[in-house]
């Protein structure tokens, strides 16, 4: 399966119908650590909430449509700074309606978890990432092929009741630093 440009699938994320589910299993993502926001987290500063950016307003937008966004990061004990961050900034996720959970990276692998990120979008359609080492997204492969959404559908279906919702793991995170 060839791999696109992950601008070539942004369309997707406007026209599904009822459900963008993310699972996240990175330790950190570039496109994160080379922004301003990540810079001031770390050295101490809060990231402030950025209620009006591009994706929360699609998000509220798909909310008001009956659409649903959800994601389920997996993280490391204790969480890398990559992952801190993230818990950090998903207030503003959350806020603008989109359910984003924490799972630990121990319990991931103990029910066989995919070890790759991706979206699904409306349950038939699979877009994985591909990440290379430095964390870099290189492509996206996109497949409406039943088996590879299925097994989307399964590590979904899985990973969901075992995650915590992320609010609740950054404040025990925080109040342990």
């Amino acid at each position: 399966m060839p791999l696109v440009p992950f601008e070539e699938i942004t369309h997707l994320f406007a026209e599904f119908q009822h459900a963008a589910f993310r699972l996240e299993t990175r330790r950190g993502y570039t496109t994160d650590r080379e922004g301003d926001r990540y810079k001031a987290f770390m050295r101490g500063i809060d990231p402030p909430p950025v209620p009006d950016n591009p994706w929360n307003t699609n998000v509220r937008e798909k909310a008001a449509q009956g659409a649903h966004f959800s994601r389920v990061r997996i993280v490391d004990d204790p969480p890398t700074d990559g992952q801190r961050f993230l818990m950090a900034t998903a207030a503003s996720n959350v806020a603008a309606g989109e359910d984003i959970r924490v799972l630990s990276r121990v319990v991931a692998q103990s029910v066989d978890l995919p070890d790759y990120d991706f979206w699904l979008f409306d349950s038939r359609i699979l877009a994985r990432m591909h990440i290379d080492d430095t964390d870099t997204t290189v492509g996206v492969e996109v497949t409406e092929d039943p088996a590879a959404v299925l097994a989307a559908c399964r590590a979904r279906d899985t990973a969901w009741p075992l995650a915590t919702p992320s609010a609740a793991v950054w404040a025990q995170v925080r109040s342990s630093v």
